[in-house]
């Protein structure tokens, strides 16, 4: 890309001449060097699940998460580098705080993606900032029901029923259009996408990882919470059964 990029990569306000922005296009490849990260939308809310990889086993397990809380009904997880999403978590609670202060209601969820994607789309514009690199993704449960969005470094927002970015998305998305969303519960939805991020996860490159689970559900009264301990843990052990039961009938 180099190669192609040069004379038309120095600046994110110049257009190659096959009408590309080269600078958007790196930000999507710090993207898909991250983490696979992937959402649910069910029947009764939005499950995340993230594959956060172990680059140190010095690091305490509850360290540089990547499923953050936004508002009380609001969930983001993220692909791609860390302390630029710390940046993007700041602007959306800020988004959600100055919302609920002027309507005296919580922000829907449609309307802060709208304005996330609009903020990521304002730094692919200015020569003097660079794109952010990373994707997001939102969850809300708000009064149009479960709600799931992706935002790409380019400002572009998408509304999923199950989506995934990071490295192994295309595998992910593959996994994920195999199931009967609207059927699932969320609590079912946890053990899926557990089995997703398992599946995906490339064992001879990439390093070992920490499975983090969210939701946003009636069992956590409509607020997005980690998915509670025992249940993460049952559904990674009944994950792992799985495939080594797999790789038993494979031998």
């Amino acid at each position: 890309m180099s190669g192609l990029g040069t004379g038309y990569d120095l600046s994110c306000t110049t257009f190659s001449p096959d009408g590309r922005v080269f600078q958007v296009d790196y930000a999507l490849k710090a993207v898909e060097n991250s983490g696979t990260a992937v959402g649910l939308r069910v029947k009764d809310g939005v499950v995340f699940g993230v594959e956060k990889l172990i680059v140190s086993k010095m690091l305490e397990p509850t360290s540089n998460r990547r499923i953050f809380n936004i508002d009380r009904h609001i969930g983001l997880s993220f692909a791609g580098l860390q302390a630029d999403a710390r940046q993007l978590v700041n602007r959306a609670r800020l988004e959600a705080k100055n919302y609920r202060n002027f309507y005296q209601d919580d922000i829907p969820g449609h309307v802060l993606a709208e304005r996330m994607a609009a903020f990521m789309q304002a730094y692919t514009l200015y020569s003097h900032m660079r794109p952010f690199g990373c994707s997001i993704m939102l969850s809300s449960v708000d009064r149009r029901g479960p709600q799931l969005f992706m935002i790409e470094p380019s400002g572009i927002s998408y509304s999923y029923y199950g989506t995934s970015i990071g490295k192994a998305k295309q595998a992910a998305k593959g996994e994920i259009e195999k199931l009967k969303l609207s059927e699932l519960t969320a609590r079912e939805a946890v053990a899926e996408v557990a089995k997703i991020i398992y599946q995906v996860h490339d064992e001879v490159k990439d390093k070992e990882f920490e499975l983090e689970l969210s939701w946003i559900c009636p069992e956590s009264k409509n607020r997005h919470e980690m998915v509670p301990k025992e249940i993460a843990q049952a559904a990674e052990a009944k994950v792992k059964a799985e495939l080594e039961e797999a790789m038993v009938d494979e031998d």
